[in-house]
């Protein structure tokens, strides 16, 4: 599984990457309005640091304005990926985009019916937005599985990206299911690796070493 980290905060983008296991990162228009920089700045910035795909959101609703905007933004890097809404002209968008090469994103899914016009419109990636789901008692990891049987059944090639992910628990349901990304927020990514008895463990190893009175260095 793919690992985008869901955020425009640059010093957690910048942390990540230097671990190794930052594949991708995921931006929105209101994510990068809470930095209170210049929008097409900060995605500029963020496709220089990151080494995998960076979506970046048109925020037009009409076919052509998206189109505009999408011209925009991919230019900025070669590593941009743009994000589409989940509607008729965003699909349509999609189709055009996506038939140029352009690396498409088809956000706010909700439905397995809604994938699979988007793999029909040749989305490289589609976001179902699996927390928005368990929000109003829906099973957002049923959705997941859906649509993992729908693009297996017609070997479609869009990437099931797993979004709204909330913790670790998300990310394992996912993973299980064959989601081929999450994207999620810095702190879920670093949740991944805590155990307590990890923390019981090392501080065991910690207390036996300083008794042996020895040093690697």
């Amino acid at each position: 599984m793919k690992f985008f980290v869901d955020t425009a905060d640059i010093a957690e983008i910048t942390a990540l990457v230097e671990t190794g296991l930052l594949d991708g990162v995921t931006t929105n228009p209101s994510l990068i309005a809470k930095s209170g920089r210049n929008f097409l700045e900060v995605v500029k910035e963020i496709a220089d640091i990151a080494h995998g795909p960076v979506s970046a959101e048109v925020v037009a609703t009409d076919y052509a304005t998206m189109l505009r905007e999408a011209e925009v933004l991919r230019k900025l890097a070669r590593n941009i990926c743009i994000k589409l809404p989940l509607t008729m002209d965003g699909l349509r968008a999609c189709k055009a985009l996506s038939g140029e090469g352009t690396m498409t994103n088809v956000t706010l899914c909700f439905s397995a019916n809604q994938a699979l016009l988007a793999a029909k419109a040749g989305a490289s990636f589609i976001s179902p937005f699996i927390g928005r789901l368990d929000d109003i008692s829906q099973d957002g990891m049923e959705l997941i599985a859906d649509i993992r049987l729908i693009y297996d059944n017609y070997e479609f090639k869009t990437e099931i990206l797993a979004a709204s992910v909330r913790h670790p628990a998300h990310v394992l349901a996912a993973a299980k299911i064959g989601a081929d990304v999450a994207t999620m927020p810095a702190a879920v990514i670093r949740a991944l690796a805590n155990h307590p008895l990890t923390d019981k463990g090392l501080e065991g190893f910690a207390t036996d070493w300083a008794k042996s009175g020895q040093s690697i260095l």
